[in-house]
């Protein structure tokens, strides 16, 4: 059982999941787009969720969002389906296969045999996609990886029912109709749209409103916490900025290349601008992660490194507040 699959890799899990799937399908989008279309920037601090004990920070909507959106306003239709038991996960997943239809899975990290030791952390949220079963093995196209894998029917098995929060309980998805024609640049404007409600949404917790909330805490932490526990939650920023799949800095540089895609595609050299701009807004999102794990690894020189930190990060949400205002008024 092997599918004509064509691997790519992408800068983030989901989006290239769902590129991959659609390009299999004859549908050339590539992961910007797919990213933009699914309004896939975005920052949430959650505070009462808990992963690998401490608050959870994502620069991205819940799992399968940004396919789900880019979908609907596509008009493309995704089946999706979770399971209680591992065999039916297992017997669904076969199917699929024998019918030639490469499958994307939501699975946990900590267990993935093929990815660093390093990188492995109690995280249920990445994606990929299985495109066969050869020699009693699973072929894998992990599109944050440079070439396709494989992993034994346990070791899936393991991935697709790990536990903790967002617990993918085997969850398979794939498209089942995509529409010969479609309005794009209705579609680019209404997830543009999109994107700047949410990053404005008026919420502590939320948008540029939930950054600036999280750079207030992390100049609280030191003395509310210790600073062991303090710099436990700022490696978690980074963390979940840069090598967890919730995006980070790197989401405004796949948001950038939307933007720039997207100003071709509406005739607006307006957001060709805009692109250069969150550029800019990226690069600063990975000093500030640079500086943090300097601090939390004792390395930084600075002599008040906790509100050095709080004033990048609020540097930052200004800077992104004003760029949500012009792109709302560019389309």
């Amino acid at each position: 059982m092997v599918t004509d699959f064509k691997h790519y890799q992408s800068a983030h899990c989901e989006n290239g999941v769902a590129s991959n799937l659609l390009k299999h399908n004859g549908l050339q989008l590539s992961e910007p787009m797919v990213f933009g279309l699914g309004s896939g920037l975005m920052f949430v601090y959650l505070p009462f969720v808990k992963v690998n004990h401490a608050p959870a920070f994502s620069y991205r909507p819940l799992p399968g969002m940004i396919f789900s959106r880019m979908a609907k306003r596509l008009g493309i239709k995704i089946k999706r389906v979770k399971f209680s038991d591992t065999k039916a996960a297992e017997k669904a997943l076969d199917a699929n296969l024998q019918n030639n239809i490469p499958t994307g899975l939501q699975v946990g990290v900590y267990h993935l045999t093929y990815f660093p030791d390093d990188y492995r952390f109690h995280f249920n949220a990445h994606n990929l996609v299985v495109y066969g079963r050869e020699n009693g093995q699973y072929l894998i196209s992990d599109p944050v990886s440079e070439r396709v894998t494989v992993l034994t029917p346990a070791e899936l098995e393991r991935v697709r029912f790990a536990k903790g929060a967002f617990a993918p309980k085997g969850h398979m998805y794939y498209p089942v109709y995509i529409p010969e024609n479609f309005d794009l640049k209705k579609a680019i404007i209404k997830s543009i749209k999109i994107t700047c409600r949410d990053m404005q949404a008026p919420f502590p917790y939320i948008g540029v409103w939930g950054i600036k909330h999280v750079a207030g805490q992390i100049r609280k932490w030191p003395a509310k916490l210790g600073v062991k526990k303090a710099s436990h939650y700022l490696a978690q920023i980074v963390r979940m900025q840069e090598e967890i799949g919730t995006g980070g800095g790197g989401f405004r540089f796949i948001y950038a290349a939307f933007l720039q895609e997207a100003a071709a595609i509406l005739n607006n050299p307006v957001l060709h601008e805009l692109s250069l701009e969150m550029t800019a807004i990226g690069d600063r999102w990975r000093d500030f992660a640079l500086e943090a794990s300097r601090v939390y690894k004792n390395r930084s020189a600075l002599p008040d490194a906790y509100n050095n930190l709080a004033d990048m990060l609020t540097g930052i949400a200004d800077s992104e507040k004003q760029f949500f205002v012009k792109l709302r008024k560019a389309v």
